[in-house]
């Protein structure tokens, strides 16, 4: 069986776009139809195209990607991952950004190896701790707009002209709580959210 040249491309989001890791992988000489490509987060390898590369690979066969952190961000998954396909199914890979990383038997001796060996644990490391940061710098982003009174998630439904008069109906006993809701065409819950909303806000001005 002959050899195979595969490559595999992942961008984070789905309006990040493939274009510049496709063009590399054609460039190298990997065919478009021998390309996978995931739009997904590098956190774990539990993407569908990436799967289906490595259900698809053989003994001998090449897998090309343009840079470590697109073959992931975790740390120890990148090693077991990296282990898997280079041992386990005994195939090569290429890191175009980082020739240092090419396992094809014609570029490998003992040293190489070994400072091959070296340069993916600090690429892998590398890779996550930008995602750490990434993270990190997300969540101190919403902290912050959060403070500044900016709401994330659906906007809050408006409360109907006839709320007060429904509220009193409910309160005085002359309504439940469904017939309450369904005169205002909300749901039991967001008639509820309200009443703990108005009783919050009484507490506020009382205090």
């Amino acid at each position: 069986m002959d050899n195979k040249t595969y490559g595999y491309a992942r961008v984070s989001s789905r309006d990040q776009n493939l274009a510049r890791q496709l063009d590399a992988l054609s460039e190298f000489g990997v065919p478009k139809e021998a390309i996978f490509s995931d739009k997904a987060s590098g956190k774990n390898f539990d993407r569908p195209a990436y799967q289906s590369l490595i259900s698809t690979l053989h003994a001998g066969d090449v897998v090309v990607v343009k840079s470590i952190d697109r073959l992931g961000r975790n740390y120890d998954e990148i090693l077991e991952e990296w282990r898997c396909i280079t041992k386990r199914l005994e195939c090569a890979i290429v890191v175009l950004d980082m020739p240092l990383l090419d396992t094809r038997a014609s570029h490998r001796d003992l040293t190489g190896a070994f400072i091959a060996d070296v340069v993916l644990q600090l690429l892998s490391y590398v890779a996550q701790v930008e995602r750490d940061n990434i993270k990190q710098r997300q969540a101190e982003g919403i902290a912050a707009a959060q403070a500044r009174g900016v709401r994330f998630g659906r906007p809050p439904k408006k409360r109907p002209r006839c709320y007060p008069e429904t509220k009193r109906s409910f309160l005085s006993g002359s309504i439940t709580k469904r017939e309450a809701a369904g005169r205002l065409h909300v749901s039991v819950t967001t008639f509820e959210k309200w009443m703990r909303e108005d009783q919050l806000e009484s507490k506020l001005v009382a205090s």
